[in-house]
């Protein structure tokens, strides 16, 4: 796979994923997606499990991801985001690191660390 492709998979998720369009992000998710935090917990374990997971998250009327950062190795893509949200103590921001591995123009594994939580 060359990196423009890896890249264009990972920006339609991302685009998908601000645009709260489930369809169009799972769209971007091979069947037997995993997703991880870095200390190696399971946080999805197949696609159906994904798209559980961000439907109850699409409720936020806050959601947006904003891109910090971007670097490309081969099939790896790691992002640096900001991501607003609708926390049950209040509207703030998480920095989210994503780590995808994207095999045949699908996502085939997420590992993502969560870091400064800010409320506003």
């Amino acid at each position: 796979m060359n990196t423009e492709n890896a890249v264009q998979v990972i920006q339609r998720q991302l685009d998908a994923y601000n645009n709260k369009d489930l369809v169009a992000l799972l769209n971007c998710y091979a069947e037997h997606s995993q997703l991880f935090n870095v200390e190696g917990e399971v946080l999805a374990k197949d696609k159906a499990h994904i798209a559980q997971n961000l439907a109850a998250r699409f409720q936020e009327p806050d959601l947006y991801a904003e891109l910090l950062e971007r670097r490309v190795f081969d099939n790896v893509v790691i992002d640096h985001e900001r991501i607003t949200r609708n926390f049950p103590e209040g509207r703030g921001t998480i920095d989210m690191l994503c780590i995808y591995v994207v095999e045949k123009q699908l996502i085939v594994r997420g590992t993502f660390k969560v870091f400064n939580q800010h409320l506003f």
